[in-house]
């Protein structure tokens, strides 16, 4: 059990926390939500141990394991995918280790009955045992299955991690993370980085997990299917609600208006009371009344509305000048990075009031495809924007190009045409910015905060298409809804790059796939596409596997008669039983030692009378006995598959 007792941080005039505690119980899955900067990421870093409070302790039980993927890491060069995911198997590898030295000992060594060897006997087992509970048996099938899981093709495996871009490498540290058995995963945003397929994956793997989870995301669906429980921090404060995050939306809002009603009621209260102090205070029979009056309005502790949690971005899409029918049209559209192809003869078509949704994969080509319509970024074939078409561009990099040393207001007024400069105010606070927040310099501004002003820099002219690229990202949640319904509201066509499934819900009618340098178009919503894809997805597994059959056989074979792979997989299976052989003779020497000294002590008399007086003696040596046998039947058989590989081996080397 995870305790958070009585957290106290004060940041600047702030109280970021004030007294917050809540336990986190074995295997719990909890969400973490507020709004951008109500301390959730700072509350994870404490947790994690790499940030400090004022006051209060985080509480944890002897060797609780906990792992922190916080939105941002240092990434590490020099090693394999494979190898830089391999990284995080410390425990396992010093217990290979221990175990290759107990065993090399054990092998060495006669004095059967010493001290010392037992000692060795048991390091074994304990170390066996634990080698086994952490996956040291399974970790490459485990790691296998993480990466492919995680988008990563098996030829990805042995290239450098410097070959891949920043958000693939970020994969590579989520991998390292769930691979480790932790009692208590922390993840920060863990789906910033990736597709709609790998989310969905991640989150069928974290529904399994048997570790407890605490996890900030401000995707709702991703939310809703793993967590159970959700916990808000909003002034300061915490509440602790024993359900999934949309359910938790609607008893949040029962609790503002209960609230609202205890303040109203309060403030009744207040000024009856303030009433009746100014009725009595200048009588003298009735001074001392009129004075408990007093102080007991200075002890009344205030009610306060969760303001802050009120507060939601307010704004609507300028209404679309009309377009031609066509807004867009490419054919035969590609795009090489120097050798690399992108995706290569392109058709699309996109009519006016369509809404179309780009998804796929990290790196196959969506930005890259609303970069070539917005930007004219260098391309191969033919594209062309249809008559009249004006469009708004929100880049995925979009809070970049902001200047960090203008203040919010004169982004607004700078960007915005003559005629609504004199509205840069009114712009800014439909989007929370308000009083001295005007005068902020964008580079002091959170990631969401810049996100909010970029959108509100697309308000200031009138678009019939709008090219959204990962227009969520750093969105709290409450955001990313008033974004959802303001587009919903939109007139004009719509293209979205989004790996965001509920935003993508009701938004999108058309889909467009991106996928092994090709574009693929899908008529119907996402839920429809992903459910066909569902489909796709079992037909292509059952393809594989004929196709892996295919391609075995028509493997370049070796001399032996094997191909590299078959090679290589029968040297593994040769060690491994060889291995096995050895494990199971130190175990029988070791038992066969157990038993040799309790039957020495059965025949002395003093040592007989005093083993009997445990009355299930004969039941455990009886059944340490049948051990043995079993233990023996092991081995036959291990020895017997050893020979056969060995034999097999030999007849291919000669």
């Amino acid at each position: 059990m995870l305790g958070i007792n009585k957290l106290i941080l004060q940041l600047n005039d702030r109280m970021l926390f004030d007294e917050i505690s809540f336990l986190v119980n074995p295997g719990e899955k909890l969400g973490l939500v507020g709004s951008n900067g109500a301390g959730k990421s700072t509350l994870l870093k404490t947790i994690a141990g790499e940030a400090s409070v004022d006051k209060g302790n985080i509480s944890k039980p002897k060797d609780f394991n906990i792992g922190y993927l916080p939105q941002e890491l240092p990434l590490h060069d020099g090693r394999t995918v494979w190898e830089e995911a391999e990284t995080s198997l410390g425990e396992i590898k010093q217990l290979q280790a221990a175990i290759d030295d107990i065993n090399h000992q054990l092998a060495s060594r006669e004095d059967y009955e010493s001290d010392s060897y037992l000692k060795l006997i048991e390091d074994l087992n304990f170390n066996t045992e634990r080698f086994n509970l952490i996956g040291g048996y399974t970790y490459h099938a485990d790691l296998e299955k993480i990466l492919q899981g995680l988008g990563f093709k098996a030829e990805d495996f042995h290239r450098q991690t410097q070959e891949f871009s920043g958000g693939w490498r970020m994969r590579i540290e989520l991998a390292k993370l769930l691979l480790a058995k932790h009692d208590v995963l922390l993840l920060d945003e863990p789906t910033n980085h990736l597709d709609i397929n790998s989310i969905i994956w991640l989150e069928n793997f974290l529904k399994d997990y048997e570790g407890a989870i605490v996890m900030v995301s401000h995707d709702r669906t991703f939310l809703d299917n793993i967590t159970k429980r959700t916990v808000e921090i909003v002034n300061g404060k915490v509440y602790d609600y024993p359900v999934p995050y949309s359910r938790f939306v609607s008893l949040r809002e029962e609790r503002r208006q209960l609230q609202m009603q205890e303040q109203k009621n309060q403030e009744k209260e207040i000024k009856h009371t303030e009433e009746l102090i100014e009725k009595f205070r200048y009588k003298a029979s009735k001074a001392a009344f009129a004075q408990n009056l007093i102080k007991k309005l200075d002890k009344m502790e205030r009610i306060e509305i969760d303001d802050d949690d009120s507060r939601k971005i307010n704004f609507r899409f300028p209404p679309a000048p009309r377009s031609g029918k066509v807004v867009v049209k490419a054919e035969k559209l590609g795009k090489n990075y120097g050798e690399k192809k992108i995706f290569g003869g392109v058709n699309l078509e996109v009519i006016r009031g369509e809404r179309i949704a780009f998804v796929g994969q990290n790196g196959q080509g969506k930005s890259t495809l609303v970069k070539i319509i917005a930007d004219n970024l260098k391309h191969e074939g033919h594209l062309d924007l249809g008559h009249n078409v004006t469009f708004g561009y929100y880049a995925q990099e979009q809070a970049k190009t902001l200047d960090g040393n203008k203040t919010l207001l004169q982004t607004i007024e700078d960007a915005a045409p003559e005629d609504l400069r004199k509205k840069a105010r009114d712009y800014l606070g439909a989007f929370l910015f308000s009083g001295e927040d005007v005068d902020k310099k964008v580079k002091v501004l959170s990631g969401g905060e810049k996100g909010r002003l970029a959108l509100c820099k697309l308000l200031l002219f009138p678009h019939n298409l709008l090219i959204m690229d990962e227009p969520t990202n750093h969105l709290d949640l409450k955001s990313k809804d008033m974004l959802k319904n303001a587009l919903l509201q939109y007139d004009g066509t719509l293209v979205v790059v989004s790996h965001d499934r509920h935003f993508l819900q009701g938004l999108a009618d058309k889909i467009f796939e991106f996928k092994d340098g090709q574009v693929k178009e899908f008529l119907g919503n996402i839920d429809e596409y992903l459910e066909a894809r569902k489909l796709d997805d079992f037909r292509q597994l059952e393809k594989s596997k004929e196709a892996d059959k295919v391609a075995k056989q028509n493997e370049p074979k070796e001399k032996t008669g094997l191909s590299y792979k078959e090679r290589k997989q029968l040297d593994k299976d040769l060690r491994k039983a060889e291995k096995q052989v050895e494990d199971l003779e130190g175990s029988i020497e070791a038992l066969e030692s157990e038993l040799e000294q309790i039957d020495t002590q059965l025949h002395d008399p003093e040592k007989f009378k005093e083993l009997s007086k445990d009355a299930d003696f004969y039941a455990k040596y009886e059944a340490r006995k049948k051990d043995l046998e079993k233990m023996m039947k092991d081995w036959e058989k291990a020895q017997e598959e050893f020979h056969q590989l060995e034999q097999k081996k030999a007849e291919l080397d000669n």
